[in-house]
């Protein structure tokens, strides 16, 4: 795994804002961290970076406890956050010709395609960018080395649609054999990028899935009764936002299977018509799993 985490504690005074995470980010994969804010995402990538250090447990990054990283391995990662540091008297091109000695496997080729991709102005100083132009040369310092494990940090928090596009496009055209882990609560810029996903609730991993097995097994569903329906007081627990509207339930299975829906449907209401079935998109899946969260309606 390029990533794993095993019992994970952080605790702040009395507060744990990590609890018992256990995590593993596969090698190759886009791995998207989601979950609200205050969920915890943050701490989770300050203690793999070893940028502070974890309560109880640990965390293996390239193979090696976080606690341990040598610049041998920082020189392999890539990191861009949306509150990043960089030096503001610098200009553009000033900060890359100080960040090239230190990776000996720089690409000034990919360097220079990434600055016309991105369209930063070389000789404006850091300190009169935007907030996007600055996620931008962060991204653009990140992957000229061609790290292994690229780390991003809420990278899409306050940029416009356009510049968004833009950053994704430059990242998506340069993933290559490159581990991506980023943490996010903004789904519609991961949806087409992310193939294994991770929902974090208060400091806990609800679950952890490929990208395709979690849209596979969430579906909409509404059943057709033939008189107005009443909802029974026990239902499945895998089903969740159930409502009713005329003759017509409506709620989102989490644990949907084709060979079982129809049963389970006829065991908890009478008359039924017609079950439709629709895929649901990631936005929809993430607001159900939350709410079901905090409700206390999904344990990890």
């Amino acid at each position: 795994m390029m990533v794993q985490a095993t019992e994970l504690w952080k605790r702040f005074g009395n507060c744990d804002a990590l609890r018992g995470l256990n995590l593993a980010v596969p090698e190759g994969s886009a791995f998207a961290l989601i979950g609200a804010n205050g969920a915890g995402k943050t701490t989770v990538i300050k203690t793999l970076m070893n940028i502070m250090g974890p309560s109880r447990g640990s965390v293996s990054v390239l193979g090696v406890d976080s606690r341990n990283i040598s610049p041998r391995e920082l020189a392999r990662i890539g990191y861009v956050s949306e509150n990043q540091d960089m030096p503001a008297r610098l200009t553009v091109i000033q900060y890359l010709n100080y960040l090239r000695p230190f990776y000996p496997t720089w690409d000034s080729e990919l360097e220079q395609e990434l600055l016309r991709q991105l369209r930063l102005p070389l000789d404006r100083k850091i300190r009169d960018l935007s907030h996007g132009m600055r996620i931008k040369l962060a991204l653009a310092c990140a992957l000229p080395f061609r790290p292994k494990l690229l780390v991003l940090d809420e990278p899409f928090s306050g940029l416009d649609p356009l510049v968004r596009d833009e950053f994704m496009e430059g990242l998506l055209q340069q993933t290559g054999d490159m581990t991506v882990f980023i943490s996010s609560h903004e789904l519609a810029e991961i949806e087409g990028v992310a193939t294994h996903i991770g929902f974090l609730d208060q400091g806990r991993l609800v679950f952890q899935e490929s990208m395709s097995d979690l849209t596979g097994r969430v579906r909409e569903v509404r059943v057709t009764l033939e008189r107005p329906a009443t909802i029974p007081g026990q239902m499945p627990r895998e089903w969740l936002q159930v409502c009713a509207t005329g003759n017509v339930v409506g709620f989102v299975d989490i644990q949907f299977s084709d060979e079982n829906l129809q049963e389970r449907v006829a065991s908890s209401f009478r008359g039924v018509r017609s079950i439709d079935v629709q895929p649901i998109a990631l936005r929809s899946i993430f607001t159900a799993l939350s709410r079901a969260a905090q409700n206390g309606g999904l344990e990890p």
